[in-house]
């Protein structure tokens, strides 16, 4: 028995009557939010760099798959193999220019746009290249990735100028919104810069989601530095004005070693 063969075993008789009570009140429905966040543990340990977390991080992604193709199973509707087989069906039909010895390849076989134009042929005109991109994605993931899929077909900015001055037109109807003081019309001006911010990410090679990220912690780990440096002079932050915060957080931001 192989390790992927061990597993499904496992979670077969975790769902079984006598196995696990957590496990076998679970739904397909239940187990999104379980799903959601083993997808982001498996992203802090490829952002943390090391294989070890990584290894078993996505171990739980997989169980998380094996579990919800175990309940499938039970409900007749697929089953661990069925889902194999069609991923692995999609992969081989999608990429021709690798697996059928009979194809004629041409330059931009393996390119992107190729790709998109198998996917379409499979979808058929009657759906949209968007169908495929989940609604429940975060908002800046799903902005870059609607930006990547219509700008293969040529739905996009000519060039980084361009996106970047429409970054500029959407802060200036925001602007517009503040002064009228109406709220729907901010929230849809603010959205609106935040996609126009997130194309110009995709022209210089920067993901919104990545980048917010990261700006995430690198302004937590300094704000825990201003809290400490606070606590070891004996201050507290609520009682400090605009101007001693203000230093304390240039103080932090000119320690090389907590503003990685």
């Amino acid at each position: 028995m192989t390790p992927f063969e061990e597993l499904v075993s496992i979670v077969a008789r975790l769902r079984e009557p006598g196995g696990c009570p957590w496990d076998r009140e679970q739904t397909l429905k239940s187990m999104r939010p379980y799903l959601v966040e083993e997808a982001y543990e498996v992203i802090d340990a490829i952002e943390g760099g090391s294989p070890a977390p990584l290894q078993e991080e996505l171990g739980d992604l997989l169980f998380q798959v094996v579990l919800l193709a175990r309940m499938g199973e039970e409900q007749g509707l697929f089953d661990i193999q069925t889902v194999s087989r069609g991923i692995a069906d999609k992969m081989v039909r999608r990429h021709p220019h690798v697996f059928d010895p009979e194809h004629v390849s041409s330059e931009d076989e393996g390119s992107v746009a190729a790709w998109e134009a198998r996917k379409a042929r499979e979808r058929g005109a009657e759906r949209s290249m968007l169908d495929g991109l989940p609604t429940a994605l975060p908002a800046l993931v799903r902005a870059h990735r609607v930006g990547e899929k219509v700008a293969r077909v040529g739905f996009d900015w000519p060039d980084r100028a361009a996106v970047r001055a429409k970054v500029d037109e959407e802060l200036a109807e925001l602007d517009e919104a503040l002064v009228s003081g109406d709220a729907a019309a901010i929230e849809h001006e603010y959205g609106d810069v935040l996609l126009a911010l997130s194309n110009l990410g995709r022209f210089v090679g920067v993901g919104a989601e990545e980048a917010l990220r990261s700006a995430n912690s690198r302004f937590g780990r300094r704000f825990r530095a201003v809290e400490g440096i606070a606590a070891e002079r004996g201050l507290l932050l609520h009682e400090l004005d605009d101007q001693a915060l203000d230093a304390l957080w240039e103080e932090v931001k000119r320690r090389g070693d907590l503003v990685v």
